[in-house]
């Protein structure tokens, strides 16, 4: 394979995604990119954003009901997904190694990785919905 020529741009979505913690889909990453480079095309993003995906720079989180999401974060995390509002969080899992060679000791193939994906609902939207409650039962009261 011919070495990578190296492309500003590339290393502004890579760094971008490294600054970030809410896991941007493209067109999020496309928008933050336009304020450096305004003749960026949709197409330059995503063409990068596979690019560094294929070089395992970054990761690409599919299947979260909607876009893909990207995580500039490439170390070990499970994430957390929120049912009401979509907010994707990473979390910390503690001792992940064990629970990978427990798995491996009782399958026949080689694991080489895996994802963690936890569902439930986030703080805000817990509040959100306390104060809401709050509010009807105060309702009811008057």
């Amino acid at each position: 394979m011919a070495a990578l020529k190296y492309s500003r741009q590339r290393e502004s979505i890579k760094e971008f995604l490294m600054t970030q913690t809410s896991h941007p889909t493209a067109d999020t990453v496309y928008e933050n990119m336009k304020q450096i480079y305004p003749n960026i095309s949709l197409g330059t993003v995503y063409r990068n954003l596979s690019l560094l995906t294929d070089l395992g720079e970054i990761r690409k989180l599919s299947s979260f009901g909607g876009a893909d999401r990207y995580d500039g974060r490439i170390q070990p995390h499970c994430h957390f997904i929120c049912t009401d509002c979509g907010k994707i969080v990473d979390i910390e899992a503690p001792d992940t190694g064990s629970f990978l060679s427990e798995v491996q000791e009782d399958f026949a193939g080689k694991i080489t990785g895996y994802t963690a994906r936890f569902f439930g609902i986030c703080e805000e939207c817990m509040k959100k919905k306390e104060n809401q409650e709050n509010s009807i039962d105060i309702l009811q009261i008057v």
